[in-house]
């Protein structure tokens, strides 16, 4: 199959009615069930489209793995470790299951922290213990990290270098090249509809926006 020239990737958080008491906003990424229907029928058979999942909420395999394995679809589940059998999260047999459904596994660190904000030892938490947790379940590293809350500085990406990161998730929106190391993703939110998807997945964004999505990326590469 010919590599499409870019990628847009569209990245869910939680699924239907929320079983846990949600943080502050996080009601903003949480879609109901006929909108995650409407978008995986929407990008089935796309070879431009890539799916990921943040935060290791137990929606991700009561109703997110069935509907993927449904339309013979993949999604990269990016889990925070830290969070995995804690009421309304993932529990471990959870992630064996979206393992042994052929879904692949990145890092979102420990327990959610932004990590522009870490402590030195926070920091070993989140990018170094995560993962190797998360490795237990697969056998093999774990090396590809999605980035809290999209906050990120040259630090944080110097980290993550460090870490052994090959491929970084941010939420700064658009498309990205297939290879590049920064991957720019899509959130999809509680007001997605048809109009949205389209714009995201076939729609070229006005001069204007496409102008400040590159300023607000390069300043979060160099800021300090």
């Amino acid at each position: 199959m010919t590599t499409p020239p870019s990628i847009v990737t569209l990245n869910l958080h939680g699924i239907g009615a929320p079983v846990r008491e949600l943080e502050p906003g996080e009601d903003e990424v949480w879609i109901t069930v006929r909108q995650l229907e409407d978008v995986l029928d929407a990008v089935a058979g796309r070879p431009d489209v890539r799916l990921t999942f943040d935060d290791a909420n137990a929606s991700d395999v009561e109703i997110g793995l069935p509907h993927l394995l449904k339309r013979g679809l993949t999604a990269q589940f990016f889990l925070c470790a830290g969070l995995l059998g804690r009421p309304g999260r993932l529990t471990r047999d959870g992630v064996r299951e979206l393992v042994g459904s052929g879904m692949p596994l990145g890092t979102h660190g420990w327990t959610h922290r932004d990590w522009r904000r870490l402590t030195q030892p926070e920091v070993i938490e989140e990018l170094v213990r995560a993962p190797q947790v998360l490795s237990e379940f697969t056998g093999q590293p774990v090396t590809e990290a999605s980035i809290p809350f999209g906050s990120y500085d040259r630090h944080v990406l110097r980290r993550l270098r460090e870490a052994g990161v090959t491929r970084a998730y941010t939420s700064d929106g658009g498309r990205a090249a297939p290879r590049s190391w920064l991957q720019a993703r899509n959130s999809l939110k509680r007001t997605v509809d048809a109009a949205w998807l389209d714009q995201v997945l076939d729609g070229a964004p006005a001069l204007p926006r496409r102008a400040r999505n590159l300023a607000a990326r390069t300043v979060k590469r160099f800021r300090g």
